[in-house]
C-alpha cells in the first residue's frame, strides 16, 4: 500500500524537485501540492494524505501554524518539516505544533525517503544539526535549578504558560487582558529570575515543570 504524500512549499522549483524524485519510489504516491499553510489545511481535508512535507516560512500561514491546525483536526496525519532553518526557535515551534520530523533542505534524497518511511511507522526523525541544537538546549535546561520557579509571581507563571503555548506578546496581552508593554515587563522578569536567555528556553522550562 502506497504512502500518500502532500508537498507544501511556496517555491515551485522545490516542489518540482521533490515530486521528481519521490515519484520514483514504488511505495510513495504524491497526491497533491500546496504553496502556503492555508492551502495545505484545505488539501489535507480533501485529499487525506498520510504524510505532509511542510515548509516553514510561507505567505498567508507559516508551516508551524498549519501543522498545529492539521494535527488538531487530523491527528493521524504525519508531518515532516522540510526547511532551511535549524535554529532552536523554529525547531521547538514546529515540534510543539506536532511535527513528527524536522529535516533541512540539504537532506539527501535517500534520507528523505527514509524519513517518510520512519514517521509512517510512528518514529520521529530529526536532522543531525537539529538534534544537536535540541539536545544542547535540554542539557542546559536540566542543569538549572528548577526551584527558581517559586520566585515567580502568579501573573508571571500565567505569562510563562502562554509562552510555552507559543503565543506572542500581543497574543498573551489579549489572553490575559493586560497591555503588551506589561507582558514585555513580565517576560523580562521571568527570564531574569529563571536565569534564562530567551523565550525558547522559557518554553522548555515551562514544559519540564508542568506549566504548559
Amino acid at each position: 500500500m502506497s504512502i500518500k504524500v502532500l508537498i507544501v512549499d511556496d517555491h515551485h522549483m522545490v516542489r518540482r524537485g521533490l515530486m521528481f524524485f519521490l515519484k520514483t519510489q514504488e511505495d510513495i504516491e504524491i497526491i497533491g501540492e500546496a504553496n502556503n499553510g492555508k492551502e495545505a489545511i484545505d488539501l489535507v481535508e480533501s485529499l487525506n494524505p498520510d504524510v505532509v512535507l511542510m515548509d516553514l516560512v510561507m505567505p498567508e500561514m507559516d508551516g508551524a501554524e498549519a501543522t498545529k491546525h492539521i494535527k488538531e483536526k487530523f491527528p493521524h496525519v504525519k508531518i515532516i518539516i522540510l526547511t532551511s532553518f535549524s535554529d532552536q526557535d523554529h525547531v521547538i515551534s514546529a515540534l510543539r505544533a506536532g511535527a513528527s520530523g524536522y529535516q533541512l533542505k540539504d537532506i539527501e534524497p535517500d534520507e528523505l525517503v527514509k524519513t517518510i518511511r520512519q514517521v509512517m511507522k510512528g518514529d520521529n526523525s530529526l536532522h543531525p544539526k537539529v538534534t544537536a541544537h535540541v539536545m544542547t538546549q535540554l542539557v542546559d535546561d536540566n542543569n538549572r535549578d528548577h526551584s527558581k520557579i517559586y520566585e515567580l509571581t502568579k501573573r508571571e507563571k500565567e505569562v510563562l504558560k502562554e509562552i510555552a503555548r507559543g503565543k506572542s506578546n500581543k497574543e498573551i496581552a489579549a489572553s490575559l487582558f493586560i497591555t503588551e508593554k506589561t507582558v514585555k515587563t513580565h517576560v523580562s522578569n521571568i527570564l531574569s529570575k529563571l536565569e534564562l536567555s530567551d523565550r525558547t528556553q522559557a518554553a522548555l522550562y515551562a514544559v519540564k515543570n508542568g506549566l504548559d
